[in-house]
């Protein structure tokens, strides 16, 4: 598998620090909600420390951990797609210090700065693209483990 891009570090340097004026630090307690799939996904954040867990609800009473994000990771994408919805729910697994972006800002500037926008899509793919590759890794052990079990 390979290493997790980290949104910020992936930047250029230029890209990076317009991107860091729009920043905003805020904390979410350990077992915080962050959000819940099918919210309004108008901002999105870069972990700076702690962990979050991204879940999947499966049953009303039941939901599945997907993903655990630490330091440096992004936390939501879906504020660049349309329906503009959450697909997951996240939720701090431990104290957690972020920054804050709002997306209707982040795109303005995208709007201004194409390169900026083009260098952050990229980078949110190229974030995209790891994480589905995580879960195929996760389905395949899954699917090993039941196969064994038969």
């Amino acid at each position: 598998m390979t290493k997790a891009i980290k949104l910020l570090s992936a930047l250029p340097q230029k890209q990076r620090e317009r991107l860091m004026e729009l920043a905003r630090e805020v904390s979410f307690p350990e077992d915080a909600r962050i959000f819940e799939a099918g919210g309004t996904a108008d901002r999105f954040w870069v972990i700076r420390s702690g962990d979050v867990h991204l879940y999947q609800q499966v049953t009303p009473t039941r939901r599945v951990k997907v993903a655990g994000l630490g330091a440096g990771d992004l936390l939501g994408w879906s504020w660049l797609f349309p329906p503009y919805q959450w697909d997951f729910g996240a939720e701090a697994f431990s104290p957690v210090r972020a920054y804050e972006f709002d997306a209707s800002a982040v795109l303005a500037l995208c709007v201004e700065d194409p390169l900026l926008g083009l260098s952050l899509v990229r980078t949110v793919a190229e974030v995209l693209a790891h994480r589905l590759e995580m879960t195929r890794g996760k389905l395949l052990e899954q699917y090993e483990v039941s196969r064994r079990s038969r």
